[in-house]
């Protein structure tokens, strides 16, 4: 039996319980029993490609800590390590926003499984791969990048505060907004040049416009300084998102 079960898997590519499983149902007969599998090729390769839940939790327990719900800053560090990747890489943004982060260097189980299923992985190869695949989705797709842009306001912001400190926000625009123009993502935004005495009104009059060349580089050093020059302590959700939304959504 136990060599029938060797030969199903070398042809099939099944697991062994598939394997015993269709051995038993055609009494043991080989030929019978690759036949029927294959008689149901899309559902069983299906199963053999979807991620295991098994496999993630276990990835999830190793890099949490003992007594620790979630995993946290140390298991996140230890996670950057084996997917070979910054600590402060943007694509770690995708990938919170996949995972459901609760916050900076944070995550659920729930969310950690969920989240990698979707994305196709259960092994930190598989992870490796998406993260390629993430970073370049980021960088070129104008609705994921605005997707994930918006969603770090929320990770990012301290709890029971409403806006985000300007240190910060800066932090992560700097990571975000090169991504996108490098990529293509923000080739939609328009923003409103400033007067003849290159000065602003407000923070509308700084980010919407009616310029058809797209967000160029050197509107972010502009937009530093303004707000440096304003004396800003803090970002709030709606001028966040103002920054990269189009023309056409402020004069909606």
């Amino acid at each position: 039996m136990e060599d029938k079960i060797s030969q199903f898997c070398t042809v099939t590519g099944a697991s062994s319980k598939d394997a015993r499983r269709y051995l038993d149902k055609h009494s043991r007969r080989l030929d019978l029993a690759i036949d029927a599998y294959y008689n149901e090729p899309t559902q069983n390769r299906l199963a053999a490609m979807a991620p295991s839940t098994t496999k993630l939790n276990a990835l999830f327990d190793k890099y949490k800590e003992r007594h620790e719900e979630n995993i946290t800053t140390e298991g996140t560090i230890q996670l950057c390590q084996d997917l070979a990747v910054d600590p402060e890489d943007v694509v770690l943004l995708a990938v919170a926003f996949e995972l459901k982060s609760p916050g900076m260097a944070e995550w659920t189980r729930q969310g950690w499984v969920d989240g990698w299923k979707s994305l196709g992985c259960d092994t930190i190869p598989a992870m490796r791969t998406a993260l390629i695949r993430l970073r370049d989705k980021l960088g070129s797709d104008p609705t994921y990048f605005q997707q994930v842009y918006n969603f770090t306001f929320e990770f990012s912001r301290a709890p029971g505060q409403r806006s985000l400190g300007l240190d910060m926000a800066q932090a992560f625009w700097a990571l975000l907004l090169p991504l996108g123009l490098q990529g293509g993502a923000l080739a939609h935004i328009v923003p409103r040049p400033a007067d003849s005495e290159g000065e602003y009104d407000d923070e509308d009059d700084a980010m919407t416009g009616v310029e058809e060349d797209g967000w160029q580089e050197e509107f972010t050093t502009l937009w530093f300084e303004f707000l440096q020059e304003k004396g800003s302590k803090g970002i709030s959700k709606d001028t966040w998102q103002m920054v990269c939304s189009s023309s056409a959504d402020h004069q909606s």
